[in-house]
């Protein structure tokens, strides 16, 4: 890629044994590391995982820190057609699922079935403003105090429940309190707290592109999720789209398993997953 070393992992034969698209799983921040639990329910599909420019394995020499949803879905572009397999299935979650938005909008024919987890879009909320206020609360907190209280602000945030109001922050949450650590180690390089992920959640989707595209799109969101942040961007963005919000089991990491210590419900999360994709309304 220009720029950028990607690396990405296959699971199965590719082309698939069967015909049929590989399935590609995306996220970010995180990397290719979190679906090694949701793969394995995927055994008799061929799998493929990467990491995105900058993160994991990937080395970026571009000279840019910013995570960028259209440079991320150019990555993802190249990397599809260097697999040789026409298109692929694509379930993508958080700020993956944004870099899914932006490659469908550009490449339709890259994707035949779209399954976007939690799209953190602030922009597409009724309360964008105080939203992105928020955010910016966030980076402070990290910027200021380090990664622990960065964190717990960023917890505080993802797990306000409807509308946020001037209230939010007014109090900085203790990071103890969410076993966190308190010291400062120093680095401010977090692609999460520090403000380089601006432009996924300040990203505004080609809603147009999007309803014309032959791909078929899925809006989805964990039921445990319901009426925090990425429910109402996720609910956002499926309105937009004339579409229902996709119901999952669980929550924003819901497909995890132990990979991070915070499993969520993977073998009844890859199940919906598996009938999401099967089904051909």
């Amino acid at each position: 890629m220009a720029g950028a070393t990607l690396t990405y992992d296959v699971r199965g034969p590719l082309p698939t044994a069967d015909g049929s698209p590989p399935l590609l799983l995306i996220g970010q921040p995180m990397d290719a590391s979190g679906f090694s639990t949701l793969a394995s329910h995927f055994a008799d599909r061929t799998v493929l995982t990467y990491d995105p420019r900058g993160l994991g394995r990937s080395v970026r020499r571009d000279g840019i820190a910013e995570h960028r949803p259209d440079q991320q879905a150019e990555d993802l572009h190249r990397l599809i057609a260097a697999l040789g397999t026409g298109h692929v299935d694509l379930f993508a979650s958080s700020g993956g699922a944004v870099t899914s938005l932006a490659l469908v909008a550009a490449h339709a024919a890259d994707v035949r079935i779209l399954v976007a987890h939690e799209p953190p879009l602030l922009i597409m909320l009724p309360d964008a403003e105080q939203a992105f206020a928020a955010e910016r609360l966030v980076q402070e907190a990290y910027h200021e105090r380090g990664w622990g209280s960065g964190m717990a602000m960023f917890i505080a945030l993802t797990s306000w429940s409807g509308e946020l109001t001037p209230e939010f922050g007014r109090q900085a949450p203790d990071p103890a309190a969410f076993g966190l650590p308190t010291g400062d180690d120093g680095s401010r390089s977090d692609p999460l707290l520090s403000g380089v992920s601006a432009a996924v959640t300040g990203y505004r989707p080609d809603v147009p592109a999007l309803l014309a595209a032959p791909t078929r799109v899925v809006i989805a969101a964990g039921i445990e999720s319901k009426d925090t942040l990425t429910w109402r961007t996720s609910a956002a963005l499926a309105a937009a789209l004339g579409l229902e919000l996709t119901v999952f089991p669980s929550n924003h990491g819901g497909f995890l398993g132990d990979e991070f210590g915070q499993p969520g419900q993977p073998a009844a999360f890859a199940a919906r997953l598996r009938e999401v994709l099967a089904d051909e309304a």
